[in-house]
């Protein structure tokens, strides 16, 4: 399989981007969120808040292609609350290409190589192994919240 580029996001992306947000969601967070609401996200919708962000500048991603489709998004920022730190926001990359390599070089793109952290959702089992695989530990860091009138718990990562 050929190696994806890996590249800023730009607004036209915005389109692809909200359905892989949707299509992993609805994926990886079957059996830890509410299957109805993961059944209701809206792939346009999602990537109508994709577009205005990435116009007016409130949200930046990195983009894998292969074979000229946009296959997975990355987007990281300054950490809330330590902005010295870069913290990894977003990571989807559509389940079919899942194990290609397409998720560590974009990961790479989005938070360099520096100190990171990011947050996993509790039981998300694949997401865990990989971030462990590419230098992430828990801290113990645990924090809650209310996600499609549930309380979900997530834990924090981090990469010295």
């Amino acid at each position: 399989m050929e190696h994806a580029l890996i590249r800023p996001a730009v607004p036209d992306d915005a389109e692809a981007i909200g359905r892989i947000h949707v299509a992993v969601w609805q994926h990886a967070y079957a059996g830890l969120l509410p299957q109805q609401a993961l059944d209701e996200l809206d792939p346009v919708a999602r990537g109508a808040w994709w577009r205005k962000g990435l116009i007016t500048g409130a949200a930046s991603a990195w983009v894998a292609v292969r074979g000229g489709e946009i296959v997975g998004f990355a987007g990281a920022g300054p950490a809330v609350g330590e902005p010295e730190i870069t913290q990894l926001y977003t990571l989807y990359v559509l389940p079919e290409h899942h194990g290609t390599g397409v998720a560590g070089p974009l990961t790479a793109a989005a938070i360099g190589d520096g100190p990171a952290l990011l947050n996993v959702l509790d039981g998300n089992a694949r997401a865990i192994r990989f971030y462990e695989k590419i230098g992430f530990r828990f801290d113990g860091h645990t924090s809650t919240e209310r996600l499609f009138g549930i309380e979900v718990v997530e834990h924090r990562m981090i990469r010295d």
